[in-house]
């Protein structure tokens, strides 16, 4: 496409606001809830990581300045949804949460100040290797990051604990970066698979989500009506296998299993039998 600074800017500004309030619904589910439940930690974490490749890589390369500011925002908010799942999920104190996530701040700046002074030099001295390192690093842990939920979603049979709106903002927030890229001089192809990674992974949890949570709710309610009929109509307890000869098939099927009742009716028919013989030799005798 013909590169147009206004445009690239725009679609970057907005894919840049999305992705900065994306973490949003689900720090805000989480503490609603009190609960990560089906929301993976590695998850949150990975991201977080990620966003420290992915920002150093894009100010090295200088995109846009909307481009610059997002991963700055959704490393932190990733990090802060990790401090909840290590609150709520994995019973870290309170204090221990709260040191977790300022450790992580801290190592987050001082390492991407480090690495874009650093990549600077490189790219002065005609070295670019590690610039796209950092930019396909980046990639890398963005796919890499959703196979631990996808793995949770695996075990629960749906997707529960994370927020299908906050899937939803990501996504859009993926798409509108995306086409930023296509108005630009040159097309960053680091960017470019980093983007996209974003939109096609969410777009599974969301596909997933309304593929599997009907069929589990099915499911429950289908369970739920079997429990409420055994419980409307309990077994009464039998004194004894014989006792529940005399009564219909049904419910002499019911309290007694199978084999059981077989053999229990031939001994009760050996029974009768004994009995008929000896009436007919005493009448005999």
């Amino acid at each position: 496409m013909k590169e147009n600074k206004a445009v690239e800017n725009a679609l970057a500004t907005i894919g840049a606001v999305m992705w900065m309030v994306q973490i949003l619904p689900q720090i805000v589910k989480s503490y609603r809830t009190k609960s990560t439940l089906g929301l993976s930690a590695l998850l949150m974490l990975i991201w977080a990581i990620a966003s420290l490749f992915l920002s150093t890589y894009i100010v090295v390369q200088r995109l846009s300045i909307p481009l610059q500011i997002q991963p700055q925002v959704s490393g932190v908010l990733c990090a802060v949804s990790w401090s909840q799942c290590l609150y709520y999920q994995h019973k870290f104190t309170r204090l221990q949460a709260s040191l977790c996530l300022l450790a992580f701040c801290v190592v987050f700046a001082g390492f991407e100040a480090g690495s874009v002074y650093a990549l600077w030099a490189g790219q002065r001295n005609g070295t670019d290797a590690p610039i796209l390192f950092y930019g396909y690093t980046s990639s890398v842990l963005l796919a890499v990051a959703l196979l631990p939920q996808y793995w949770e979603i695996y075990k629960l049979k749906e997707v529960v604990g994370i927020s299908l709106i906050f899937m939803a903002v990501d996504m859009l927030g993926g798409i509108f970066s995306f086409l930023s890229l296509f108005f630009r001089p040159k097309l960053d192809i680091a960017a470019f698979v980093s983007y996209a990674l974003v939109v096609v992974l969410d777009g599974i949890v969301v596909l997933l989500a309304f593929i599997l949570n009907p069929i589990t709710r099915r499911r429950r309610e289908r369970d739920a009506v079997l429990r409420s009929s055994a419980q409307s109509s309990p077994i009464e307890p039998a004194n004894g296998p014989m006792s529940q000869i005399s009564g219909s098939p049904t419910r002499m099927s019911q309290v007694i299993p199978r084999e059981i009742l077989a053999t229990e009716l031939r001994g009760h028919e050996e029974v009768v039998e004994n009995s008929n013989r000896n009436s007919v030799y005493r009448e005999a005798v």
